[in-house]
């Protein structure tokens, strides 16, 4: 007769939900991080100025959409970075928050390879004025670190789903 494993103690038993819960919180204050910066630019002066003017140039340099729509996405990508960004750290519309950070990082590694293979200078703009990518190999790698959390998080809701539901004690606001 084989014996059965211990069961998990409680410190093992735990470290995958301390991970998600780092993972969901560094991801989405990142992807708020993303969505304010690119609503701002560097002034003549030093300082900084409510503007999207460069956001727009970097999503005219991928050379995809024409200007019309350029504006409407240079209007509505931030807001949507911040908002699911948002609803990552408060875990609220979370499957919703985690599927369109997922989603558009996807997209934006496409597009990244894409306008790679087109030999394209594009400028990202992901992180506004604070991105400290500057080459195709560096965008690459970073959109791939931030989608395989974003992927272990998908992992880890598809596994527990009933958790979306009722969130652990800790998550869960006062009413």
């Amino acid at each position: 007769m084989t014996e059965s494993p211990p069961p998990l103690t409680a410190p093992a038993a735990r470290w995958p939900r301390v991970l998600e819960i780092i993972l969901r919180l560094v991801l989405g204050g990142l992807f708020v991080f993303a969505g304010v910066t690119k609503f701002f630019s560097r002034t003549q002066e030093g300082g900084h100025a409510l503007s999207f003017q460069d956001f727009m140039d970097s999503v005219r340099s991928f050379q995809l959409i024409g200007d019309p729509w350029v504006a409407y996405t240079a209007l509505v990508l931030p807001w949507l970075e911040i908002f699911a960004g948002l609803g990552l750290v408060f875990r609220r519309l979370y499957a919703g928050s985690l599927l369109v950070i997922t989603a558009s990082l996807l997209v934006f590694l496409a597009l990244i390879i894409y306008s790679w293979t087109r030999g394209l200078d594009i400028v990202c703009g992901c992180f506004g004025e604070a991105d400290f990518a500057d080459s195709y190999p560096e965008y690459i790698a970073r959109d791939v670190v931030l989608l395989l959390p974003a992927l272990w998080l998908i992992y880890r809701l598809m596994r527990c789903p009933l958790r979306l539901a009722h969130p652990p004690e800790a998550e869960r606001l006062p009413s």
